[in-house]
Protein backbone atom coordinates (compact mmCIF):
# COMPACT_ATOMS: atom_id res chain seq x y z
CA UNK A 1 0.00 0.00 0.00
CA UNK A 2 1.19 3.51 -0.99
CA UNK A 3 0.78 6.67 0.89
CA UNK A 4 -0.91 9.99 -1.11
CA UNK A 5 2.12 12.08 -0.85
CA UNK A 6 -0.12 15.29 -1.35
CA UNK A 7 -2.98 14.20 1.36
CA UNK A 8 -0.60 12.48 3.99
CA UNK A 9 1.30 15.84 3.82
CA UNK A 10 -1.88 18.56 3.68
CA UNK A 11 -3.01 16.44 7.05
CA UNK A 12 0.64 16.28 8.41
CA UNK A 13 0.41 20.16 8.01
CA UNK A 14 -2.89 21.34 9.32
CA UNK A 15 -2.68 19.24 12.30
CA UNK A 16 0.53 20.55 13.39
CA UNK A 17 -0.28 24.10 12.41
CA UNK A 18 -3.43 24.05 14.40
CA UNK A 19 -1.99 22.56 17.40
CA UNK A 20 0.64 25.16 17.70
CA UNK A 21 -2.03 27.76 17.41
CA UNK A 22 -4.74 26.28 20.05
CA UNK A 23 -1.73 25.06 22.34
CA UNK A 24 -0.20 29.01 21.95
CA UNK A 25 -4.03 30.26 22.85
CA UNK A 26 -4.16 27.98 25.25
CA UNK A 27 -1.16 29.02 27.21
CA UNK A 28 -2.05 33.06 26.57
CA UNK A 29 -5.79 31.96 28.39
CA UNK A 30 -4.73 29.57 31.66
CA UNK A 31 -1.63 30.56 32.37
CA UNK A 32 -0.89 33.67 31.51
CA UNK A 33 3.15 32.68 31.31
CA UNK A 34 4.60 34.78 28.17
CA UNK A 35 8.26 33.69 29.15
CA UNK A 36 9.56 30.44 29.62
CA UNK A 37 6.28 28.42 27.25
CA UNK A 38 8.77 30.54 24.05
CA UNK A 39 12.24 29.68 24.99
CA UNK A 40 11.32 25.99 22.47
CA UNK A 41 9.20 27.89 20.17
CA UNK A 42 11.83 30.34 19.60
CA UNK A 43 14.69 28.07 19.26
CA UNK A 44 12.95 26.43 16.22
CA UNK A 45 10.44 28.88 14.70
CA UNK A 46 11.95 32.82 14.47
CA UNK A 47 9.24 35.80 15.65
CA UNK A 48 6.85 32.92 17.32
CA UNK A 49 6.25 34.31 20.91
CA UNK A 50 3.27 33.55 23.15
CA UNK A 51 1.46 36.31 22.02
CA UNK A 52 -2.12 36.37 18.91
CA UNK A 53 0.54 37.50 16.45
CA UNK A 54 2.51 34.52 17.60
CA UNK A 55 0.18 32.02 17.16
CA UNK A 56 -0.47 33.10 13.96
CA UNK A 57 3.07 32.78 12.93
CA UNK A 58 3.70 29.21 14.78
CA UNK A 59 0.78 28.02 13.05
CA UNK A 60 2.17 29.07 9.47
CA UNK A 61 5.58 27.68 10.58
CA UNK A 62 4.19 24.37 11.72
CA UNK A 63 2.11 23.54 8.70
CA UNK A 64 5.32 23.83 6.54
CA UNK A 65 7.36 22.23 8.71
CA UNK A 66 5.96 18.88 9.33
CA UNK A 67 4.05 19.62 5.63
CA UNK A 68 7.75 19.44 4.49
CA UNK A 69 8.42 16.34 6.46
CA UNK A 70 5.70 14.51 5.91
CA UNK A 71 5.80 14.83 2.15
CA UNK A 72 9.59 13.21 2.69
CA UNK A 73 8.17 10.91 4.88
CA UNK A 74 5.63 9.44 2.26
CA UNK A 75 8.13 9.61 -0.65
CA UNK A 76 10.50 7.28 1.05
CA UNK A 77 8.19 4.82 2.70
CA UNK A 78 6.86 4.52 -1.26
CA UNK A 79 10.59 4.03 -2.65
CA UNK A 80 11.10 1.21 0.14
CA UNK A 81 7.62 -0.12 0.37
CA UNK A 82 8.07 -0.76 -3.37
CA UNK A 83 4.93 -2.55 -5.72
Amino acid sequence: MKLNVKAFSLAGGILWGFSVFVLTWWVMMFTGNTGDPTIVGKMYYIGYSISPLGSVIGAVYGFFDIGIFCAIFALLYNKIAGE
